[in-house]
């Protein structure tokens, strides 16, 4: 399966709205995958009320220097709106509307590089689809904007860690390519606090409230940019999902 990709990209607190044209292949999708043929776009959440939830304590491997916090309450990530999808600041989160189907969207805080980082933020729950694929991105390449790694969840409590190539078809290197289930991921909460790390060793590290949930190694990519992003199923119905609490730390 293919996704295309929208981008929404941050830098210099400007908010810049970029078509990446490239599609990409995630494994082949289970009965609750969010599609691999995804498009990437903003949603404009208006009108659309976020439920406010309490932020979840992780106890993930971060604990190094801190690099970025942010509680969303000022605009400081990409933002923008277009008839497939919105991301733009609501209720003190940046709140993600997809509206078509199979579509994958990212924003990024800023333009610079990091290298092994330790990330986790909460993901408010807006009545999305168990369906809908949502997490961190890290090691984005300032070359190819479609070369990055991916660590991912849904509601339906399936997970991957994958990795995006300029031109070529992502690689889930998880679980053989493959969507995976975990029963360390509660079914359809209300909000989940998704972790990851991005060593610089190669080690990637998914985590789903403060569990650790997956880890893989891989090391083409070593350091690169940041973001949060969402992603919607092959039949969606409602994609809507909300950020908060970002933070991003060393690894010791």
């Amino acid at each position: 399966m293919k996704r295309n990709l929208r981008i929404i990209l941050a830098i210099s607190s400007l908010a810049l709205a970029a078509l990446a044209c490239q599609a990409v292949t995630g494994g082949d999708g289970n009965t609750a995958v969010p599609p691999s043929n995804t498009d990437v776009v903003p949603v404009n959440p208006d009108d659309t009320d976020s439920p406010t939830i309490p932020t979840r304590s992780a106890t993930q491997s971060g604990s190094g220097n801190v690099l970025l916090s942010d509680d969303f309450s000022s605009a400081q990530w990409g933002t923008g709106t277009d008839t497939d999808s919105a991301v733009e600041y609501a209720n003190e989160a940046l709140q993600f509307i997809v509206f078509t189907k199979n579509y994958f969207v990212w924003s990024t805080p800023n333009a610079k590089d990091y290298q092994n980082v330790h990330m986790e933020v909460t993901v408010l729950n807006n009545g999305t689809d168990s369906t809908t694929g949502f997490g961190l991105m890290c090691h984005q390449q300032a070359s190819s904007k479609s070369s990055f790694y991916y660590l991912a969840m849904t509601p339906a409590g399936e997970y991957a860690i994958a990795k995006a190539t300029a031109e070529q078809s992502d690689v889930f290197l998880t679980n053989n390519d493959q969507w995976a289930s975990s029963d360390l991921i509660a079914k359809d909460a209300a909000s989940y606090r998704v972790g990851a790390d991005c060593a610089s060793n190669g080690a990637l590290t998914l985590y789903v409230d403060g569990q650790q949930i997956a880890s893989i190694s891989d090391v083409s990519y070593t350091n690169g940019g940041v973001a949060v992003f969402a992603w919607s199923g092959e039949e969606a119905t409602k994609t809507d999902v909300s950020f908060d609490d970002f933070l991003m730390s060393e690894l010791p």
